[in-house]
């Protein structure tokens, strides 16, 4: 298997840091895994998934790049509600700086411009 070149990110990446600059941008910026995924199949680009262990990956790779941070939500809204703890995540700067870079990299040479993604 060939090595990616360091920086880049792949195409599960890319649509887990648009939707969590969505989140940021429309909510309090925390999501889930599980809405993640949910919010993908929505949009069509569940077809990255091959599984859901897939994601966890991808955003444990996230995260370790500091492109996501994470915490864990509080114990008593899991226990209200009667389910497990979630693992929340959030893009930072770097992330959405790197999405950035992404996002002018897929569209040099097209003339395409996305809007609301600045070019780095």
């Amino acid at each position: 298997m060939a090595r990616r070149r360091p920086g880049t990110l792949l195409p599960l990446e890319i649509d887990i840091l648009r939707l969590a600059v969505e989140e940021r941008r429309s909510g309090d910026g925390w999501i889930h895994g599980f809405a993640l995924a949910k919010q993908m199949q929505e949009a069509g680009a569940s077809k990255r998934l091959t599984a859901h262990g897939t994601l966890y990956k991808a955003l444990g790779r996230l995260d370790s790049g500091g492109l996501l941070e994470d915490r864990w939500e509080d114990p008593e809204a899991a226990l209200a509600e009667g389910r497990p703890r979630r693992r929340l995540y959030r893009v930072t700067a770097e992330g959405e700086a790197a999405l950035a870079r992404a996002t002018a990299e897929e569209n040099v040479g097209t003339g395409r411009v996305t809007p609301g993604v600045a070019p780095a």
